[in-house]
């Protein structure tokens, strides 16, 4: 049976390499590619930005995330005031229980979604590209909550996280093959698919201490 036009455009959207606030082909490309009426895009496109996929604005586009936070000042003031270890702390509040929610409320195109990153995640040839793909990889995570208010307050921390500096220096020019989160992502991502929360929220936990203790060792417990 084929998949509802919403979740084909968001498995588009997940799998299509986009980054946050990346604009997206426009509504007439979209219908055409989709095979379908301008209104049916639109209706479908509604659905997803009520989920916080996607946004909208009149007469410039629709953009990949959640609709941008206006009081841009507060942002770059908490990213001021946040180290390192309470990014880290924070996400260790926040994201296993947004891969508890993911397994609950997921759904197909989120899981393809996760697949597919977690496959570019391994075929990325540099850092760079890995530490993209691993944000994507955690953003669809919080999506699949299907709750706005926690996608928001995810991709606040989100741009917290990536205004922080780390300092973390790298001896390879891309991850090993036998890279720690490589095995983590999976856990994680076969935990949600199962929709076995408990387990999700744990391997995330998992993760994200083995994260802390690469990059701050001095918190190594």
């Amino acid at each position: 049976m084929p998949l509802p036009l919403a979740d084909r455009i968001r498995a588009f959207v997940m799998t299509g390499g986009f980054q946050h606030n990346d604009r997206l082909p426009p509504e007439r490309v979209l219908a055409q590619q989709f095979s379908t009426s301008r209104g049916d895009l639109r209706k479908a496109l509604s659905l997803l930005e009520r989920d916080g996929l996607i946004w909208r604005h009149v007469g410039r586009g629709t953009f990949v995330g959640a609709r941008p936070v206006h009081n841009l000042n507060d942002i770059a003031f908490l990213g001021e005031l946040a180290s390192p270890v309470q990014v880290i702390s924070a996400r260790l509040a926040i994201e296993p229980e947004l891969a508890r929610l993911a397994a609950h409320s997921g759904t197909r195109a989120d899981f393809i979604a996760m697949r597919a990153c977690n496959d570019r995640c391994r075929a990325a040839p540099d850092w760079r590209s890995y530490e993209a793909q691993d944000n994507t990889l955690h953003s669809i995570i919080a999506r699949a909550t299907q709750n706005k208010l926690l996608i928001y307050l995810f991709e606040t921390l989100n741009i917290v996280r990536r205004s922080t500096v780390w300092g973390q220096s790298r001896s390879t020019t891309r991850p090993s093959e036998s890279y720690c989160s490589f095995a983590e992502h999976e856990a994680i991502c076969t935990a949600i698919e199962a929709r076995d929360g408990e387990r999700a929220a744990s391997h995330m936990r998992d993760h994200l201490i083995s994260v802390r203790d690469r990059v701050l060792p001095t918190l190594s417990r």
